[in-house]
């Protein structure tokens, strides 16, 4: 069984599917692994590092050949798998509704692509998601990000000289990286407050010491969707939902947004007029900018200034932690392929409950449920 672990090309991207932790796991297993010449470098991870840990250090051609498994963070330009086996797997995180042409070019070259993102949120599985993983870190970093764009102080400070009045910050949005965007402004010093349209996060909120903002009373509420994620919400609870943040967010110093609907645009929950309302100096994060954005005149990989506020949209946020996020990926990955591991197989065979919600593509089709169903 060899397994391929190529350097990513995408533009910004830092990351590495593999650690040298993860490939002495792997070798342990009986994987014989091939690492893309210079694929850790820009998570801090010389070659020499992966010769130790036992891989062979290839350049990409070599490497893919004769790999029954591909590694990577991003999905490989289809143009750069040529010479790959028939049927070899290739896992990573493919972005399958965002880049449909490259999912039926993978299937063309008839191999098994792997949507990582689409690991279903079930118990066994909490160790291989990778948007839980990654989007922990973001949301960390948001705040990071947020901090250095603010003019003034985090927390309270008491001086001979008087007194400087904590940073209020406002998270919108709290699923993974909106519970640890929380954590780290509390840390911080910032007086908290979030809201999301699932009534379950409520608890979570004000457990981590952060006041829960949400509307009371409103029916057709459709907040919780399958698998955890959020879902659309009725026009009647949108309505009141704007009307509460409009009167909480003029008064807020940061605001980290983070919502996403799986397969849709980003929903859009800060208006050009709300942002009007805040004070200048305020500093918004958009963390779904790449997905058309939770904020009205967000630039994906640019900070802009409108009315005052800056509004940071800072692409591939992940990427920003490459040595830390490139663990975690690596830990997943690993743990995905050895939960399956099949020692007289000598290699993974893959159940249907997490095969069939991950797999992209076979024997040269589009395969995949959820991505044909949904017309992408």
């Amino acid at each position: 069984m060899k397994i391929a672990v190529l350097k990513e090309q995408a533009e910004g991207e830092l990351r590495v599917a593999a650690t040298p932790e993860t490939v002495k796991k792997f070798i342990k297993l009986g994987a014989e692994i091939a690492i893309e010449t210079g694929a850790g470098e820009t998570a801090h991870i010389a070659d020499a590092e992966y010769s130790e840990a036992g891989a062979k250090i290839e350049a990409r051609a070599p490497a893919i050949q004769g790999a029954d498994i591909i590694l990577g963070v991003q999905g490989a330009a289809p143009d750069s798998l040529k010479g790959v086996k028939k049927g070899a797997w290739l896992a990573a995180s493919l972005n399958p509704f965002g880049e449909r042409k490259r999912v039926d070019a993978y299937a063309e070259l008839g191999i098994e692509a792997l949507a990582m993102e689409f690991m279903p949120r079930i118990t066994r599985a909490q160790s291989m998601d990778i948007l839980s993983s990654q989007s922990n870190l973001s949301g960390y970093k948001a705040v990071l990000d947020a901090a250095a764009e603010y003019g003034r102080a985090f927390p309270m400070m008491m001086t001979a000289a008087g007194t400087v009045s904590a940073a209020r910050c406002f998270v919108m949005g709290v699923g993974v990286a909106g519970l640890q965007a929380i954590a780290t402004a509390r840390r911080l010093g910032a007086q908290v407050s979030a809201t999301d349209v699932r009534a379950a996060t409520k608890e979570q909120i004000e457990s981590l010491g952060a006041k829960a903002i949400f509307v009371e009373d409103v029916a057709g509420i459709e907040g919780e969707g399958t698998g955890g994620y959020a879902t659309e919400m009725s026009d009647e609870y949108t309505k009141a939902q704007a009307e509460l943040v409009s009167s909480h967010i003029a008064k807020q110093d940061i605001v980290i947004t983070t919502a996403l609907i799986p397969g849709r645009p980003a929903p859009r929950l800060i208006s050009d007029a709300q942002i009007q309302t805040m004070k200048p100096g305020s500093v918004i994060v958009d963390l779904a900018v790449e997905q058309g954005g939770n904020v009205e005149g967000a630039v994906a990989g640019k900070v802009v200034e409108k009315h005052g506020v800056k509004i940071v949209g800072h692409k591939n946020v992940p990427s920003r932690l490459a040595a830390d996020t490139s663990a975690l990926f690596s830990r997943n990955i690993y743990n995905f392929l050895s939960a399956f591991w099949d020692e007289e197989k000598g290699g993974p065979v893959l159940d249907e409950e997490i095969g069939d919600a991950i797999r992209l593509t076979r024997d040269g089709q589009v395969v995949n449920e959820r991505l044909l169903s949904e017309g992408a």
